[in-house]
């Protein structure tokens, strides 16, 4: 079977990763011992999901003229991510995200996007050269002004849009996105955009609900973390739970669960069969510490399930 050809527009950082017993209260200095610097971003962690999990993977993003804009863009060749629309922007550093990593294996986060803000829709019409079979958004990169027109673009060449609405912001106006194939946000962005929280079958469904108010899409994919997923089709919903393991590190968990999402959906046009194959990528990804070396490959994935 042919690879399927994904642009991904999106984020790229450098990763500050910090792995603490308990977040510090304010004025309260912890002292701890594990941390590291790391490939990261939204963007950057789904395209190499892409990759790894057998995609023809195009990656449109900017990187500061610095050391981490270079050792990312090694990183993603050698990664078999194609770089030939990741441009180097010299007013502006590459991003970083400081990532903090409780003993539960929950995390938080702190965006900083240099270059990232300055991801252009000239940009995204070059990188449109490659012919994508589809085109995976976030909002980490650029403004949401700049992702609508992301969207239009998309529309306008009859390309399916995948978006993982990540990171949220109630002030975004989603009414003006274009129609998208597949609209997916976990349980803190969908609470941000609708003012429910998706904590019961019934209010995954009440979310799902508004959300079809606010944006045209085909499906909409929640992430409930622990809990799985929920997928509406404009009539209904239906909750696939997760694939057992024990969460490590639940950073890139959803990037690479949307991912996953993303290409088994292409691959098939089966719902049934993208969200399974999804909940597995995020199980395993959970199971292991860090960004992008939690993504598994397909082997790597394989073993994990046999193992299991």
């Amino acid at each position: 079977m042919k690879k399927k050809r994904v642009l991904i527009i999106s984020s790229a950082n450098m990763d500050l990763m910090m792995k603490v017993k308990s977040i510090p209260e304010r004025g309260q200095t912890v002292i701890d011992n594990e941390y590291d610097f790391v490939p990261g971003g939204k963007g950057a962690n789904a395209a190499l999901a892409f990759a790894k999990l057998g995609a023809d993977c195009y990656f449109c993003a900017r990187l500061g003229d610095d050391e981490n804009g270079r050792i990312l863009k090694e990183f993603y060749k050698e990664s078999d991510i194609n770089t030939d629309y990741i441009y180097i922007d010299s007013d502006n550093p590459t991003g970083l995200a400081v990532v903090i990593v409780e003993s539960d294996g929950s995390n938080r986060i702190v965006v900083y996007p240099g270059a990232n803000s300055k991801l252009s829709v000239d940009d995204a019409k070059k990188a449109l050269e490659c012919e994508p079979d589809a085109i995976f958004l976030q909002f980490e990169a650029a403004d949401f002004d700049t992702a609508v027109q992301f969207t239009s673009l998309a529309k306008q060449k009859g390309i399916p849009i995948y978006l993982d609405a990540a990171p949220a912001d109630s002030s975004y106006e989603l009414s003006r996105l274009d129609e998208l194939e597949v609209f997916s946000p976990n349980e803190t962005e969908t609470q941000i955009f609708t003012g429910i929280n998706p904590d019961s079958e019934e209010n995954c469904l009440n979310a799902c609900q508004k959300f079809n108010e606010m944006l045209s899409f085909k499906y909409c994919v929640l992430k409930l973390g622990s809990r799985g997923a929920y997928v509406y089709d404009g009539n209904g919903g239906t909750i696939y739970p997760p694939y057992p393991t024990k969460a490590v590190d639940t950073t890139a968990a959803g990037d690479a669960f949307t991912a996953a999402f993303t290409i088994k959906h292409l691959e098939t046009g089966n719902i049934n069969l993208a969200c399974d194959f999804a909940n597995k990528v995020g199980a395993y990804t959970v199971s292991k510490k860090g960004a992008s070396s939690s993504i598994p490959t397909l082997d790597e994935l394989e073993e994990f399930l046999n193992s299991n």
